[in-house]
């Protein structure tokens, strides 16, 4: 017996590749696209006795592939205190205080995205400030762009950190002059400190309901697959008891391991062989129809808001840091990888790192071969030269970005500190459209808004969605709406490796697509702020997820 099919009539539907032209119907057949095109066509090959919904003139796309997400970091993050648009340290402890006396019984506080902007020049992030509001249980207060944590006393005695705690490699305990932890971790210290002793006590309920929620907080926006960027052994398990129960997920995921560099080569390799035996085993055990192990994530510099991303030229402050992965380290690991079929995304926003990043693929080509599956991928890539654009378009690199990055109310600090031309010149999306460089569009939720109508207004105007009077961003960089919904559905399903079943409405294709009030092709952009999805469909079902 074949699945039922239904027919959606009186549509705009964008099929996905910015140059086609739009059409008025499609049909879905079971959990496949069977036609798409005049209304007259779609009807013939439904046959007779096909289901039809009068979409009434709605505008549909194929389902947003996030390109870029930390799905349980999201979910948890949802629950904390919003920090984003405090805009004073004494903002941040109202908060703190007024979430203490909400919940006086609770045994830790946690927050997200406070901004590096309400530190007065020269001033950092201390635990004396957190301690004047909160000293008797532990604070850990994530930074806007996930790099870097902000903790009161009581958290850097829970997590074992004394003056003789050793900085890991790529990271930084910040000391005061007599040597005491201040407060303040950056990087990999971050890591292994801050987010190892949430970690720790969180339980697996607890990592349920933040899966559960960053699901259900997608689907309402119209995402109906994301690409994962920090996967390790606490998501897996995770993913693992949604999938031994359910058989699925609410939408397909692809994962990249979130490597740690170790200062020693044996180790690094070691670590992609088992994530090379862990991608087999839930291949075997679960299939890729949900959940995938594509490949590895090299974290391979920091942000330009704390000065810690690889640049060429120093800092305004005359800081110039070195990469977290040295290039002895970066590029045999990468060759490993590669060799164990393992797609490699790297982290890179400053333009040293991105070099490195391109000089570990070109290495990769060297040793293993030209491979037309591989798809290395860079993130961020918020500052960038032209002669790294030229390669990347030569290598076939997908550069992987996010509008919400280039908000121009989080923008005031990351230009203060670079300081000259450089502070004009980022996040240059048209120098990539010019150079033939495949685009994939994300937030890297929660280091920004999740939501994917915002992230395609600032995607379309360069303009702030947090701050509405705000001068744009350098609006010459910005997308056509055709552009834009191509990399956020075309261009993150082909960086996935899955353009073959998802980011368009064609013939053959999974049935993901969403129902949306606005036309963004015909009507002003600012009627996307704050639009969620009419109707979000996964494998021709309307999506439901509990959050």
């Amino acid at each position: 017996m074949s699945a039922p099919t239904t027919v959606y009539t009186n549509a705009v539907v964008f099929t996905g590749p910015a140059d086609a032209d739009t059409q008025e119907a499609f049909a879905v057949q079971g959990d496949r696209v069977l036609a798409v095109g005049s209304l007259a066509e779609v009807r013939e090959a439904a046959g007779a006795g096909a289901a039809e919904i009068d979409l009434a003139g709605s505008f549909v796309t194929p389902g947003i592939t996030e390109g870029h997400a930390h799905m349980l970091m999201l979910g948890e993050a949802l629950g904390k205190v919003q920090l984003r648009d405090a805009d004073s340290v004494a903002e941040v402890q109202r908060r703190l205080a007024a979430a203490r006396a909400a919940q006086p019984d609770a045994s830790i506080v946690t927050g997200v995205s406070w901004r590096f902007d309400i530190f007065a020049e020269g001033e950092r992030p201390t635990a004396a400030a957190l301690d004047a509001v909160i000293a008797d249980v532990p604070v850990v207060l994530d930074a806007n762009d996930l790099h870097s944590v902000w903790v009161n006393t009581a958290a850097l005695a829970a997590m074992g950190i004394t003056r003789e705690t050793p900085d890991p490699i790529g990271g930084e305990i910040v000391r005061d002059a007599s040597g005491e932890a201040t407060g303040f971790l950056l990087e990999t210290a971050a890591v292994k400190y801050a987010w190892a002793y949430l970690e720790s006590v969180a339980t697996d309920a607890d990592r349920d309901r933040f899966l559960a929620n960053a699901f259900a907080a997608y689907l309402e926006t119209g995402v109906t697959g994301a690409t994962e960027m920090s996967f390790g052994h606490a998501d897996l398990a995770t993913y693992r008891r949604i999938l031994d129960r359910d058989g699925r997920l609410p939408f397909p995921v692809n994962a990249h391991w979130l490597l740690t560099a170790s200062g020693d080569l044996e180790t690094d390799l070691a670590e992609i062989a088992e994530v090379a035996r862990i991608r087999d085993e839930i291949a075997a055990t679960y299939g890729d129809t949900w959940l995938r192990i594509a490949g590895v994530k090299f974290i391979l510099d920091g942000v330009i808001d704390a000065c810690t991303a690889a640049m060429r030229a120093p800092y305004a402050n005359g800081e110039l840091p070195g990469p977290i992965w040295e290039r002895e380290f970066a590029l045999p690991v990468a060759v490993a990888a590669d060799a164990a079929g393992l797609q490699f995304a790297l982290h890179a926003i400053g333009d040293e790192a991105s070099t490195i990043a391109l000089d570990m693929i070109a290495e990769t080509v060297r040793i293993n071969g030209e491979n037309p599956n591989r798809r290395p991928r860079v993130e961020h890539l918020e500052y960038v030269a032209d002669d790294t654009i030229a390669r990347m378009a030569e290598l076939g690199v997908t550069a992987s970005m996010q509008p919400v990055h280039c908000d121009p109310a989080v923008l005031d600090n990351w230009q203060a500190v670079l300081g000259d031309e450089r502070a004009v010149t980022g996040f240059p999306w048209h120098k990539f459209r010019e150079g033939g460089v495949h685009l994939a569009l994300g937030t890297d939720a929660p280091t920004a808004p999740h939501e994917a109508a915002d992230n395609l207004f600032i995607a379309l105007t360069a303009k702030s969605v947090l701050e509405r009077d705000r001068a744009p961003y350098q609006p010459e960089r910005v997308f056509t709406p055709p552009q834009a919904l191509e990399a956020f559905t075309v261009g993150t399903a082909y960086a996935t490796g899955r353009d073959h079943e998802l980011g368009r409405i064609a013939a053959g294709y999974r049935a993901n697509f969403v129902v949306w009030a606005v036309n963004p092709l015909v009507e002003a952009p600012e009627l996307l702020l704050g639009a969620a999805a009419v109707l979000t469909v996964v494998d021709g079902q309307a999506a439901v997820a509990e959050g």
